[in-house]
């Protein structure tokens, strides 16, 4: 995030696309609602009728993989109205001629042919954002999950700082991120393409850095993102695999094939808590350890770095994931002589510069956002203050493409896949909790009330969902949360797995696949469906 969480309740407006706020992300839901009270307000642009379009000033339904199209034509509204912040693109931005040739193309009436959204509704979008002084956009994977992931993206902050709204208190393009320590994980080297501090691995001043302080480096070179690992593991030029507390059998798209892939290692080592789906494929499992058993760091959305404390000592012969990770390192001939977490994040600060000013002392309490760098800084509550950090913004000219697989005859609706309120990923820990699964015990597929008649479907009867990868059976949950045409699935069901039917093409620069749209044929089942 470029902005901290407790500055969303100070927002006058809030600009949420792609994220169903409340179930994936109840905590920064509640800032939401506290910005509501003091009179903020809400745009919502989501395919589906989610918690917040209750709240929402305006809540708008755009086409699956239209958020390009969308965002240019709030833009070109902006500018055509001369609503955008002419000092600040003029002072921190470059391009912005050949950006509004584009833009220019997306009129509400053009935008509104691609989208679906009425013209007088992206007017409206450009109208709250723009003269609203502090507007934040948020957004989540129903923006990065998609073949134009990274675009989305851009557009993103290309409209941020087209109205002056980055480097300023409750502004900014805030993703929200999945899991509680995503940004962590990427702060400190979990990438292929980078070192700790996203310093690449094709810099030779960084090679050196890290050569002298851990006395070897690999090769430097880009190593392989997750989807390259697979097709390496079925064309064999990838013999083994370790996979730390992570569930691609139930989490990467077109299962099927991912299974295949697994299969074909020579060696897969899973590190998790329990038997999940992938490590059932293991030639070796390690036990490793929950948060209570352990000590360390997280770094959360908003670049807070915070401690984890020990409650319990291990249970049975589980280990934490930094020991069993410094024993293997121990094999390798690396550095293993690290006796606690705080060594091992001490070096972290040594090496990385946004985390220079850190150490658990600063930290024992509410933590620090980074760039820290020094020990006399006090953290940094948001980015790009009085200058963007690359000198100035690109602003990035971009046109609408639409998503790799669209509906036919064959499969004539678009499925995408989401969470839901009670289960959380691959529901490794909430489908053993009593509790979270007597609300919701297993999956089902959301269907409009009209498509359900045509295919002559009641509440709960058994779909059988087919696309060109695989299919499932789920019962059917008669909504208007969504369009005709469209219909939704929660990927936390191991039994009715969404990813057995999501498409694996990829964004070209971040390698994620479009996990939130795909054709579909939605059928009624001969057999019950899951769960009954």
């Amino acid at each position: 995030m470029t902005n901290s969480i407790e500055e969303i309740a100070n927002a006058d407006c809030i600009f949420v696309i792609g994220s169903n706020t409340t179930e994936a992300h109840p905590l920064i839901a509640a800032r939401i609602y506290r910005a509501l009270k003091k009179g903020a307000k809400l745009v919502v642009a989501d395919p589906r009728k989610i918690q917040l379009s209750a709240f929402a000033d305006l809540h708008v339904r755009h086409r699956l993989g239209t958020d390009i199209a969308l965002i240019n034509g709030v833009m070109n509204v902006i500018i055509s109205e001369g609503w955008h912040d002419k000092k600040f693109v003029e002072e921190h931005t470059e391009n912005f001629e050949e950006f509004k040739a584009t833009v220019d193309k997306y009129t509400p009436e053009k935008t509104s042919e691609i989208c679906g959204v009425p013209p007088e509704d992206i007017r409206r979008i450009a109208e709250l954002y723009a003269k609203n002084d502090k507007s934040a956009i948020l957004y989540t994977m129903g923006i990065t999950q998609h073949t134009v992931g990274t675009d989305n993206v851009k557009s993103l902050a290309s409209l941020s700082m087209l109205c002056g709204k980055m480097g300023r208190e409750s502004c900014g393009v805030n993703p929200l991120r999945g899991q509680n320590n995503v940004q962590g994980a990427c702060d400190l080297g979990g990438l292929p393409n980078v070192f700790t501090g996203y310093q690449k691995v094709t810099d030779e001043a960084a090679v050196e850095k890290f050569r002298k302080a851990w006395g070897k480096v690999p090769e430097a070179k880009v190593g392989l993102t997750i989807p390259d690992m697979l097709t390496g593991a079925l064309d064999g030029s990838v013999k083994a695999l370790f996979v730390l507390a992570e569930n691609p059998m139930l989490s990467d798209p077109d299962l099927n094939h991912v299974e295949q892939e697994l299969k074909s290692l020579e060696l897969l080592v899973v590190q998790d808590i329990f038997m999940t789906e992938t490590a059932k494929l293991a030639h070796v499992v390690l036990p490793g350890t929950t948060f209570a058993e352990r000590d360390g760091t997280y770094t959360n959305s908003e670049r807070r770095v915070q401690r984890v404390r020990k409650a319990i000592e291990p249970i049975g012969g589980s280990k934490p994931d930094w020991w069993i990770i410094s024993e293997l390192c121990g094999r390798f001939g690396l550095r293993s002589d690290y006796t606690d977490p705080s060594e091992i994040f001490d070096e972290c600060a040594e090496l990385t510069p946004q985390y220079a000013g850190m150490d658990y002392g600063r930290i024992d309490h509410v933590g620090l956002q980074w760039p820290c760098p020094d020990k006399d800084h006090p953290g940094t509550m948001y980015l790009h203050k009085g200058k963007i950090a690359r000198g100035k913004g690109f602003l990035t000219p971009i046109e609408h493409r639409d998503p790799a697989e669209m509906p036919d005859q064959e499969y004539p609706f678009q499925l995408t896949t989401g969470r839901s309120y009670f289960h959380f990923h691959t529901a490794t820990m909430t489908r053993r909790t009593p509790a979270l699964v007597r609300e919701q015990e297993g999956g089902y597929v959301e269907i409009h009330p009209a498509d359900a008649a045509r295919i002559g479907l009641k509440n709960g009867d058994p779909v059988k969902l087919s696309t060109r990868r695989g299919q499932i059976t789920a019962p059917a949950l008669l909504t208007d949360r969504v369009s005709e045409g469209l219909v939704f699935l929660p990927f936390h069901f191991g039994e009715a797995s969404a990813n057995r039917l999501t498409n694996n093409a990829l964004d070209p620069v971040a390698k994620i696949p479009e996990y939130k749209v795909c054709a579909v044929r939605v059928e009624r089942a001969d057999e019950p469906a899951q769960g009954e």
